[in-house]
């Protein structure tokens, strides 16, 4: 069974709550409403999980309030003897003080961001962390890094971090923006999902216009694999010398919290699996692209059946452009 090393430096507490509509300065009634231990990266070992992959978690997680993140690694102990789907194991290194708690209001498929302040993470802590993931990355098939930095660790910590990881393994994955994202992109990686936002805060202009891309791209010798994610008009690969534009599937949006990351698993399962599977480059790309689709049908990040996956699939649109 693949294994990979998910790395969320600032993970959060998310609190979900859905609304039929949003009204500012009212009482507001939730329709529904979901309290879960998340992150970028921690999202991406859930997927994985669910796709037969074992995720080992790791980052700083705060002391005062780990339950939910003791309660997930603790359930995943169960996984261990079901065929076909993957653990989490616990790689934390514990910080004094509290994860942050994130609120999350979805009404009508538009989502209001409301994150809070987290812990403050120290030299020791560092140190502890970059010992840790010396020894966590020799035993995996790939890294990922995703998310944002929590208080006390600059770009500094944050270059040192990357030039670990890729000193020791040749697969490296990225999705971070700002500052950070401008220092991924001097890395030799394998893999890194900015969307067009992201990209055009580093690059400037508009990262919707492939023609804009291609400049950009063309900037960045040293990543093998750079997804573009555009939302809903869809996302393009560039593939060392090959491009390829995927068009998701029209669907009914519920909330877009963890389709990023949903498509950063489906893509490292793909690549992972590629040769054992004899995937093609389009193969690889329409998962990833269908099942960040479903992403946004549901709240939270889960794998759809296979009877939605299949339907999913057989609507995504994948073209090689050069």
């Amino acid at each position: 069974m693949k294994a990979v090393l998910c790395i969320t430096l600032n993970p959060a507490i998310d609190m979900t709550i859905t609304l039929q509509s949003l009204t500012l300065g009212a009482v507001n009634r939730a329709t529904h409403g979901q309290t879960t231990p998340a992150g970028k990266g921690l999202n991406v070992a859930h997927v994985l999980s669910e796709l037969g992959v074992n995720g080992v978690a790791s980052g700083f997680l705060g002391l005062d309030n780990d339950e939910l993140f003791s309660a997930l690694f603790a359930s995943h102990e169960d996984f261990k003897s079901i065929e076909g789907i993957g653990k989490i194991t616990d790689g934390f290194v514990k910080v004094a003080g509290a994860t942050r708690t994130n609120v999350k209001l979805v009404d009508n498929g538009r989502t209001t961001d409301i994150n809070g302040q987290g812990f403050v993470v120290t030299q020791k802590d560092k140190d502890e962390l970059f010992a840790k993931l010396e020894m966590l990355v020799q035993g995996v098939d790939a890294v990922l890094v995703a998310g944002s930095l929590p208080n006390g660790f600059d770009g500094q910590d944050f270059d040192r971090l990357l030039h670990i990881l890729t000193n020791k393994h040749d697969k490296v994955a990225v999705d971070v923006s700002g500052e950070a994202l401008k220092i991924a992109l001097t890395h030799q990686l394998w893999l890194i999902k900015p969307n067009n936002d992201e990209l055009s805060a580093v690059f400037g202009g508009d990262m919707t216009v492939l023609d804009n891309q291609k400049v950009a791209i063309s900037q960045i010798a040293s990543i093998k694999n750079i997804l573009v994610s555009m939302g809903d008009k869809g996302v393009h690969w560039f593939c060392q010398e090959n491009l390829y534009r995927a068009t998701p599937p029209t669907v009914s949006v519920k909330s877009t919290v963890g389709a990023g990351d949903t498509m950063v698993a489906g893509m490292m399962f793909g690549l992972l699996t590629q040769e054992d599977e004899q995937k093609s480059n389009e193969d690889v790309l329409r998962f990833a692209t269908a099942l960040s689709a479903h992403a946004v049908m549901v709240v939270g990040v889960n794998v759809p059946n296979p009877l939605i996956l299949n339907e999913l699939l057989s609507q995504t649109q994948v073209e090689q452009l050069s």
